[in-house]
């Protein structure tokens, strides 16, 4: 790029400067691209920040609820105030309002699905891609596992099958 560029100063084609930045792409660029029910859940979530905008409802975050339901028509669009989860810490000596951490709960149903399958997870790249077409097909509409969480020994079954 560097001769290119050197090449096209000399044609009087390029008077600029650039200064290349390297960047590592590693889970973003073997990751599978959205799922029907990604697209489906974050096209609402930003119609429901265009409508929260348009009505003068600032400083609100875009919630979007009843996620099990398959059918997205189904689902419960809403605002939730900023305000509500923000906490007050004191950050380089001053009180500033931030959102308070969330802590893993060591009793939920995704830590101990997790749990079940870890040691595993060390050692395999283990990782469910709904395929080629992600808009149809068996996982197109599959919820992820924070939305629901998956049943531990069908989980145990997956990842032995790797």
């Amino acid at each position: 790029m560097k001769d290119l560029l050197e090449a096209r100063a000399q044609e009087g084609k390029f008077s600029g400067q650039f200064f290349p930045q390297a960047h590592f792409f590693g889970y973003e660029g073997r990751c599978a691209l959205p799922s029907n029910f990604d697209s489906q859940y974050c096209y609402a979530l930003g119609l429901n920040a265009a409508v929260l905008i348009r009505a003068g409802a600032t400083g609100y975050m875009s919630c979007v609820k009843n996620l099990l339901d398959r059918d997205y028509r189904n689902w419960i669009a809403g605002g939730c105030p900023l305000p509500t989860m923000m906490n007050i810490e004191r950050r380089k000596g001053k009180d500033v309002p931030v959102i308070k951490k969330a802590l893993v709960e060591l009793d939920g149903p995704i830590f101990k699905a997790y749990a079940a399958v870890r040691d595993q997870w060390a050692v395999l790249d283990a990782y469910r891609s709904p395929g080629p077409i992600q808009f149809k097909g068996a996982y197109s509409d599959a919820v992820n596992y924070l939305v629901a969480a998956p049943p531990i020994d069908q989980l145990i079954k997956e990842t032995n099958d790797f």
